[in-house]
């Protein structure tokens, strides 16, 4: 506004200004994600898949025990899939409990994890409709074959960014269960075209694997 001897004076904002696809700020503190946002955003990302998950278990017609005969694979899939949701849910709060520090490369390799695990459903919801089938069946085995390779990816960027000497880098040591699980995701999917409920095996045996919460990260959180 006008100053009293005539002359426009100015007020020098502190607001940030964006500039083309750029955010740039003129004035206060620069604030850098923090590893509680990102844990809160993939919670908020794994509880939608669960829900959507849950929505396309459709109500049966009938109202005798044979209608829910045919929702048993549905039923025993989307069971599967939530172990392995609650899985990753697990293992992914523990891993960041024990780190300290988060970058950009954190932030990309957790949206990778993210996109693989957002098709979960998907895939739930074909082999349980198609009562396990080849195809399906090794479709399935692939994206969970993907978000192992995806959660390999992120734990090692983390690993990284903390340092070899970390309590991270200490508790994961050589990581020999996420190195049999990916084995046996490699097995399972041929596997379908050969008899699906060998695959099926795999995928639960996978699942019993990791059923329990990882101890190593355990025991470093406590020291």
């Amino acid at each position: 506004m006008p100053s009293r001897s005539g002359a426009a004076s100015f007020e020098i904002s502190t607001a940030p200004l964006i500039i083309g696809p750029r955010l740039v700020r003129t004035g206060g503190p620069h604030r850098a994600m923090s590893k509680g946002r990102l844990e809160a955003f993939t919670d908020g990302v794994i509880a939608i898949l669960i829900t959507i998950m849950v929505l396309e278990l459709k109500v049966p017609e009938g109202t005798d025990w044979g209608a829910l005969h045919h929702l048993i694979p549905v039923f025993l899939t989307y069971v599967l899939s939530w172990i392995f949701l609650g899985i990753y849910w697990n293992n992914h709060h523990h891993m960041l409990q024990a780190a300290h520090r988060i970058n950009g490369k954190v932030l990309w390799a957790n949206l990778h994890l993210l996109f693989w695990l957002s098709l979960v459903p998907f895939v739930t919801g074909w082999m349980g409709e198609n009562h396990f089938a080849p195809l399906p069946t090794a479709v399935y085995g692939f994206v969970l074959l993907m978000a192992a390779v995806a959660f390999t990816i992120l734990q090692n960027v983390l690993v990284a960014e903390q340092g070899p000497g970390s309590r991270l880098a200490e508790a994961l040591g050589s990581d020999a269960k996420g190195k049999l699980s990916l084995s046996l995701y490699v097995c399972a999917i041929p596997l379908a075209f050969v008899n699906e409920w060998i695959s099926d095996a795999l995928y639960v045996a996978v699942a019993l694997i990791w059923l329990v919460p990882d101890p190593r990260i355990e025991s470093k959180l406590k020291e």
